[in-house]
Formats: C-alpha cells, sequence, structure tokens
C-alpha cells in the first residue's frame, strides 16, 4: 500500500489527511516533505481559510518512522529529522490558522507538529506521547520551546516519563483546546478556522504576534541538535533504536 497524503478541501479549508493506517501513519520523509509543501500551498493568504492537518484511522500518527531511522548515520538521522522542522517552519510562515484534528494518538515527532499548530481539536479517542526520552532518542521540532510554551511545568513529566496522556488529560493541561465527536472532528476544524479568519480580518498579522518567531523556533531546535549529537556520540541513540527493534522482534 503506497504511502499517501490525501489532500482536500472542506468549506474552503485545506484538510491535509495522513494515510498509512497500516503502520499507524507513522511518517517517511517523503511524506513529510509532502506535508510541508502542502501547507506552504495553502498557507498564503487567499489559498484557503485556514488549513487542517488529521489522520486516517485510529491514529493521528506514530510519528517519525523508525524503520528508516534504523539504517541511517548521523548524519543521515539528523537530515531526516530536519523534515519534521520543515513542517513547523511552514506552520509558523503560514497567513492562515494551522489546526491539528487529533483522531487519535500522536507519538515522537507527530506529537511535536500538533503542538506547533494554532489549535489541537480532538475526541475521546485522541491521545498524546512522547516516548523519546524512554527509547534514548531526544525530542525535538522546537518542542523543547513550544512544550514550556504550552505546558510549563507539566512539560519534563511528559518529557522524562513518556506518559500516555489521554484525551481528558490532555484537555485540562492544554495540549487539546477541545474535544468533540469522533464523527464531527474534521468540521469542528474547519469551523474554528472560519471563526478564526473571518473575511476582512486581520488574522494573518495576528498570528505572527501570537505564534514563536521563527527565529526563537530556531534558537529550540539549535540546542536540540546540539543534545541529539552529544546522544549520538555516546551511543545513546543507537543502543535505543537496537532496543526498539529487539522489543519489536520478540
Amino acid at each position: 500500500m503506497p504511502h499517501t497524503i490525501q489532500v482536500f478541501e472542506e468549506r474552503d479549508v485545506a484538510v491535509v489527511r495522513i494515510d498509512r493506517v497500516e503502520k499507524l501513519n507513522a511518517l517517511t520523509q517523503g511524506m513529510r516533505v509532502q506535508i510541508a509543501e502542502h501547507i506552504r500551498a495553502f498557507g498564503v493568504a487567499g489559498a484557503s481559510r485556514g488549513i487542517v492537518i488529521t489522520g486516517t484511522g485510529p491514529a493521528f500518527s506514530a510519528g517519525e518512522d523508525l524503520r528508516e531511522a534504523g539504517v541511517q548515520g548521523q548524519a543521515e538521522l539528523m537530515q531526516a529529522v530536519e523534515t519534521f522542522h520543515d513542517i513547523t517552519r511552514a506552520i509558523l510562515e503560514s497567513e492562515v490558522p494551522v489546526i491539528a484534528a487529533v483522531n487519535g494518538l500522536a507519538v515522537g515527532g507527530a506529537s511535536e507538529v500538533a503542538m506547533s499548530c494554532d489549535a489541537r481539536v480532538g475526541t475521546a479517542q485522541s491521545a498524546f506521547m512522547l516516548p523519546e526520552n524512554r527509547i534514548g532518542l531526544t525530542i525535538s521540532n522546537g518542542s523543547s520551546m513550544f512544550l514550556r510554551r504550552l505546558l510549563g511545568q507539566a512539560a519534563r513529566r511528559l518529557v522524562l516519563e513518556s506518559p500516555r496522556v489521554e484525551a481528558d488529560e490532555a484537555l485540562a493541561i492544554g495540549l487539546l483546546d477541545t474535544i468533540v465527536a469522533e464523527a464531527d472532528l474534521v468540521g469542528a476544524a474547519v469551523d474554528l478556522a472560519h471563526r478564526w479568519n473571518p473575511e476582512g480580518s486581520a488574522t494573518s498579522q495576528h498570528l505572527r504576534l501570537l505564534r514563536p518567531t521563527l527565529a526563537e523556533f530556531e534558537a529550540a531546535v539549535a540546542r536540540e541538535n546540539v543534545v541529539a549529537a552529544e546522544a549520538w556520540e555516546k551511543g545513546i541513540i543507537q543502543a535505543g533504536l537496537e532496543r526498539f527493534w529487539a522489543s519489536k522482534a520478540q
């Protein structure tokens, strides 16, 4: 089955849907490049009223396809993570609201992408998990900034303990902005885009004021790249990936 990113419009809002159900929507590098391209194409003022990112099936996305990561050296791994960074750059550059419609579990890099969106709409099936610390990987995609911005002190528990945060807790701590019925998820995200970007509004200007700047994002990424390089040099990442795949083989 091909790795696909579906794109369609609903009431003048672009919907970018991750569709790799058989792998819980795990994102290959090519898929991540496509997502960034679609956000940039629709993020120009006038191209759409907003952008919704969602998934197909029980998962929003399992994050990075670790089967790709398992065969990469340090340079290749950093290049792969850079494609996650570029999704967030595209979101921060967008002149229209970008909303994550979190249909299920958002893991690792996918959770980080959702946090970089302007809002997160979920259902009772929504959940978040940052397993990196437990595996031996390091967080990326500016999440060291977005987590503190969204969650404050709760960010430490999410990163260091790697718990699965279910929908009700996610709403309480700020990972989700609202919970709706499963059948209404994309429609509710589209409605929000319309409310936040009415005709004739100054929404594009206000988004620049309310979002982190690109400079702030790049500074966070630079710090994250330093610790990722340190973890690689110490062998932590390689050992973590080996443990991960050994557990899958059992």
